[in-house]
Order: structure tokens, then sequence, then C-alpha cells
């Protein structure tokens, strides 16, 4: 019975012995993974994604566990390239850039198509581009790209400062006496051939090809060119966020879209020294509504049709925003000799002050240069403009469209534009313009013609969209 007993406590030890053995295998199995690059949430500098509750540490990529210094200083390149390598493999996951820190970016892609869906990037910390030449090589088109992603977001209370200046700087050393981009495009080459940046500058943030994209949270400033660029992406979803620069910051763009379709941009703060949102081929469904623009160049379509080229840009809506201290307020341009059309416009309760013509459509956009007279145009119909209302320091409307093929379908209804203290009180100016007042109208908008245009307009060289 004695020899039994202790048969039997011999056995339950051993079983005990095996258990706990493995248990420890396991955890330390668990542990080596996690130091291996993934983070636990608690753990990040400033608090990281604390607020996020629905993050998962186990899919959560913090660049810091990348190597990344965050000082500023080193070039912390790598770290991020590696943390999204790991993140990509992974559906949902998180790619961290905690708060506390500033990150030294070079040039860098976040690409696809081989990434996992719905990544996000949350951006909590400061990212700041190189501001020496070498870092940028011959010049590139943009500085941070994510391409061909299906379910990218970006979010966060962190900053991507583009570190503009000095490229502005250069630009203006080499021609001090040119006083505004307005009058031209910046010679650019000129400042390289005298040592400065790149002729090619960067856009700061660039999504091509990808659906559901999202924007939420972050700021972008001093972008040496255009802050924040959509390019052949469906899906757009951009809010919340804030784009600045100084208002004499060349060709400095807040949102470019081009060839990007379903696209929404709301609550949002843009200051820049060219158009706040541009709106260039291609793109339909897009609607922007509580945007706030200033300093900059306005709203903008276009321009459209340069050198010949085909445009299609329909069903855009831009409503219940503000416009101040800008060059245009809601504007269409295009280049004599285009084809194609815009159609399907609205903009409806637009609060503009002291800007210098708040209504604008442009089919002789010429930036300045030399421009030859052509026959084609992109053709403008469909234009709605409602309650628009505020001050101007130039001229309250102009619509000056083309001889051949003239704006049709332009509706507008209350109207209220007053001249600034200063400014020069002209008459709104039409030409080739037609459509119909719904409303009176301060100042009265008689030069507007009635009836419709349509039969005076051509195939355009088979352009029709």
């Amino acid at each position: 019975m004695k020899n039994m007993v202790k048969f039997l406590v011999h056995v339950t030890f051993l079983a005990w012995l095996s258990s706990n053995r493995l248990f420890c295998i396991s955890s330390a199995k668990i542990h080596k993974h996690r130091k291996v690059g993934k983070s636990n949430i608690s753990a990040y500098p400033g608090g990281g994604m604390s607020e996020n509750n629905d993050a998962d540490s186990s899919t959560t990529f913090n660049v810091l566990n990348y190597g990344a210094k965050g000082d500023g200083i080193a070039d912390d390149t790598n770290a991020f390239e590696a943390a999204w390598t790991d993140a990509c493999q992974e559906q949902g996951s998180v790619m961290l850039v905690p708060s506390g820190s500033v990150f030294l970016v070079k040039p860098i892609s976040f690409s696809g198509p081989n990434c996992m869906s719905n990544i996000v990037f949350q951006l909590d910390g400061k990212i700041i581009a190189p501001r020496s030449s070498g870092a940028w090589g011959s010049g590139l088109l943009q500085w941070l790209e994510f391409t061909k992603l299906k379910g990218i977001t970006i979010r966060g209370k962190g900053s991507i400062d583009g570190q503009g200046s000095v490229w502005w700087d250069d630009y203006s050393t080499a021609n001090p006496t040119d006083e505004s981009d307005a009058a031209g495009s910046p010679d650019w080459a000129s400042a390289e051939a005298k040592g400065g940046m790149p002729s090619t500058r960067p856009t700061a943030l660039r999504f091509y090809g990808s659906t559901d994209v999202t924007v939420t949270g972050i700021t972008i400033q001093n972008s040496p060119q255009t802050h924040l660029k959509f390019d052949d992406c469906i899906g757009v979803q951009v809010f919340g966020i804030s784009i600045s620069s100084p208002g004499d910051s060349p060709n400095t763009d807040g949102i470019h879209l081009q060839n990007s379709q379903d696209v929404v941009i709301h609550t949002t703060s843009l200051a820049c020294g060219d158009d706040c949102i541009s709106i260039q081929t291609g793109c339909s469904g897009v609607y922007v509504h509580n945007v706030n623009c200033g300093p900059g160049h306005g709203i903008s379509i276009g321009g459209l049709g340069k050198d010949g080229t085909k445009a299609c840009v329909s069903n855009i809506t831009v409503r219940d925003s503000t416009i101040q201290n800008t060059l245009n307020g809601v504007r269409i341009k295009t280049w004599q000799g285009g084809s194609g059309s815009v159609q399907g416009v609205m903009f409806s309760n637009i609060q503009v002050s002291e800007v210098e013509t708040p209504i604008i459509i442009d089919q002789f956009y010429c930036n300045g240069h030399t421009c030859p007279n052509k026959t084609s145009a992109v053709a403008v119909s469909g234009v709605s403009y409602q309650s628009i209302k505020g001050t101007y320091t130039v001229n309250p409307v102009s619509f000056a469209c083309s001889d051949s093929t003239p704006c049709a379908g332009i509706t507008l209804s209350s109207i209220v534009l007053n001249p600034s203290s200063e400014a020069k009180n002209d008459n709104p100016f039409c030409w080739k313009a037609y459509g119909e007042l719904q409303t009176a109208t301060t100042p009265p908008i008689d030069c507007l013609q009635t009836g419709g245009a349509s039969h005076k307009q051509p195939n355009n060289n088979g352009g029709s969209c």
C-alpha cells in the first residue's frame, strides 16, 4: 500500500513538472516574439496609442523598436522601412510613430500591392524632411509616399514638416527681383544652377493608386511644394487636419486631387501659398464642406487642358466654407487648346473676406506665360453659385469664357459681394457666359447672357467626356 502511494505521488509530481515546463517555454517564446518589434501599447512614450482602445499590441509596430533615434538629427529612414515591412504583413496592423520624438526621414515609399489591407499609420510624433540637397539627389516628386494600398489610414496628433524654407530661400536668392508667383512659374532651375536645392521640389505626402484612404488629425506644414496629394485613388476621406505654409511660399498647394473619385474633405484648415484645394482632371464625386481657406489662391478646379490635353471633371460640391485673404474665391480655370468638360459643379454657402475675385471662370488661363490663341477649349457647363457672400478687393465676379465653347448653364442665387474699404469697386465681368440669375444679386450681374449655349459648342475634336 505504501509503495502504491509513493507511485501515485511520483506520477503527480512528474505531471506537474512537465506542465510547468511547457508553460515556461511558451511564455519565453511569447516574450521573445514581442521583443522583435511588436510593442505593448502602455509602454509607448508619451502615451502613443493609449487613446485607441481598439488597438492590438500584437499587431502594433513602434519605430523606436526598430532602431529609430527620434532626436531630429539621426537618419531614421531605415527604421521606418523596417517597421513598415513587418506591419505590411499583418492585416489591420498599426505602425506607430510615437509622441515626444522628432524623426528625420529621407524620401521613402510605403508600398503595396502585396501589403495586407487596413493598415494604420499612427502619427503622434513629428517627422521632418532633410534640409541638405544631397538627400534629394537630382530632385524627387514626393517625400513620403503611400502607393497601391487597400484601406490605408494616417491618423494621430503628430505632424509632418517638409522644412520647405530651404527651397524657398534658395529661390529668393537666385531670383531677387521676383515679387509674386502669380506673374509666372518661379525659375527653380536658376536657383539650382546657383548651388541651391534641386529644381524638382517634392510633395510632402502623396497617395497613389490606393483605395479607402483616410487622413485625419495630423498637421502638414512647410512643404517644398504641394502638401497633400491624391493621385488615382478611390474612396478618400480627409478631415480634422491642418495644413499650413506662408502665404508667399511658391506653389505650395494645400490638397491636390488628380484622377481620383469619391472624395470627401471636411473640417479642415488650409493656409498656403497656392490653391487651398486643387481639383484636376479625372476627378468626380468630390464633396468639400466646412473648410477654412486662407491665405492662398482659393479653391480651384484646374488648370485643365494644358498642352492640348483632354480633361474630365464632374460632380463637384464645395459648400459651408470660409475663404479669406486669398487671390481667388471659388475658381474654374482652363487652358486654351484643351478638350473635355467640367460639368455638374456647385458652390454653396461660401463666406468670403478680403478676396480679390470671389467668383471666377477663366478659360484663358495662362499663368503669366505667353500663350497663343487656340480655338478648342475644355467645355464648362452646369455650374451653380448659391449664397456666396462677403467682401472683395478687386472684382466681384469674372466669367471669361471661350469664344468657340462658351460657358453654359451658369446659375446664381443669393450672391452678395461688397467692396472692401480699399477695393476698386469694379463691375462684374462676363464674356461668352450663358445662364440665369435666380435671385437679385449684389452687385447686379447684368453681363450674364440668358439662354443656352449648347448649340455653339463644337465636338472639341472628339474630346467629350
